[in-house]
Parts: structure tokens; sequence; C-alpha cells
């Protein structure tokens, strides 16, 4: 392995780990640093929709504020590496949650789900960014 194939590795689980942190911390602009504009990601297999960085951004906002309290864990992922382009597959998990007020005055909406995270990238004059993201939702349940 060499060192651009090194840092380009490197820089793809970064891009993972800043996409996982916009989920979690509502900080949906984030998102423009892990998807090109013209990016297309489907969540079709958890309920969601498909459409554009901007359409899923508004999405996640309305759609997430019903478990205001997140956490994705993404595992090792799959790193396929050609001329500017990657492949990337990753395992996760989630969890949604209401906040602790919430759930102190027993609210109940706990969801945990998991599959894998399907990533088609590019290396722009930005860094890697994600052209395309398809969410295999393999479980998912809810308390």
């Amino acid at each position: 392995m060499d060192t651009q194939e090194l840092a380009d590795r490197l820089e793809i689980t970064g891009l993972l780990a800043r996409y996982a942190y916009a989920i979690d911390s509502g900080q949906w602009d984030l998102l423009d640093e892990v998807f090109c504009p013209d990016a297309v990601i489907d969540y079709r297999s958890s309920g969601g929709i498909r459409g554009t960085r901007d359409d899923v951004k508004a999405w996640l906002a309305e759609v997430l504020a019903h478990w205001p309290a997140r956490l994705h864990l993404i595992g090792a992922a799959r790193i396929e590496l050609m001329d500017g382009r990657a492949r990337v597959s990753a395992p996760f998990t989630d969890t949604l949650a209401p906040t602790r007020e919430m759930t102190g005055m027993r609210t109940e909406g706990f969801l945990h789900g998991g599959g894998y995270y399907h990533h088609r990238m590019r290396r722009t004059a930005d860094g890697w960014r994600s052209t395309e993201l398809v969410e295999e939702q393999s479980w998912r349940i809810a308390h």
C-alpha cells in the first residue's frame, strides 16, 4: 500500500465519522462536507426517502426531530479504490431515542437498528465526497 492509498483510506474513514456526527448532532450542513451537491441518498430500506443532498437534509431535520438523542456507530469499512473513485461498504448500528428528560417522563420511542451503508465516492478538489449512499437496513426493533 502506497502513501496515497493510505491517505485516501484515512480520509474516507474520516468522512464516515463526519457523516455519523452530522446525523447524531443534527448539524445538517455538515453533510455538505460528506456529499457532493448532486449526490443521491437512498434511505428507502428504512422507510425513508430517496433524494438529493438538500432534499435529504430537510427530510432528516423533520423526521429525526422525533428522536433528538441519536447515536450511530459505523464499523470497519470495506474500501475499494480505483482511479479517484471508491466503493465503500460499512456496517452500522444506530439508536434513536427520546431525550433523557423525555425518558424521565416515561416517554417511549427507542429504536435500534443496523445494516450497511453503501457509498460511491470520488475525490474532488475539496477531498473525498460521496456521490451516492444506499442504506441497507437489515434489522430494526422498537421499544
